[in-house]
């Protein structure tokens, strides 16, 4: 089974594909869960936006949609991230674009994996998880600290 990555409208962001890969394969593991058939589109607003409305009815910008094709302890499926409200994100969270890029990478595989985020408490199940898989990736200031400054200090 494989990971692969899209793009329309946009120009390929800048993350290491293979590296990408096998993160969010050790991620999935560390759920007990294997990774299947797994695309990302990186897209723009007005993409997603269209994505959001046809398929979910919502009238909205998001950062990421996951559509769900998993079986059993096999996680699969669509997940289209907006760079555009990554980068607005970024922007508005003090932290690199290529950091909240790989929060929403992996959030989409959190869902997956079966963590939620809309009922009460959820939303910090997720963050939690999500700064733990990006500790794995960046280290233990993942979500706080950019890669420029991890480079600076090596």
């Amino acid at each position: 089974m494989a990971i692969r990555y899209h793009t329309e409208h946009v120009s390929f962001p800048p993350i290491r594909k293979r590296a990408t890969s096998a993160w969010i394969k050790s991620v999935a593991t560390s759920f007990q869960r294997k990774a299947g058939e797994i695309n990302y589109l990186f897209c723009d607003d007005e993409k997603i936006l269209e994505v959001n409305r046809q398929y979910l009815k919502h009238d909205y910008y998001t950062d990421i949609i996951t559509f769900d094709y998993s079986d059993g302890d096999t996680i699969a499926g669509d997940l289209v991230i907006s760079l555009d409200t990554v980068a607005s994100n970024a922007q508005k969270y003090h932290v690199d674009f290529i950091v909240e890029l790989h929060r929403v990478i992996i959030h989409g595989i959190l869902h997956l994996c079966g963590i939620e985020d809309k009922g009460a408490g959820q939303r910090e199940v997720m963050e939690r998880n999500e700064n733990r898989a990006l500790a794995l990736l960046f280290g233990e200031k993942g979500e706080r600290q950019s890669i420029t400054e991890q480079k600076k200090e090596q």
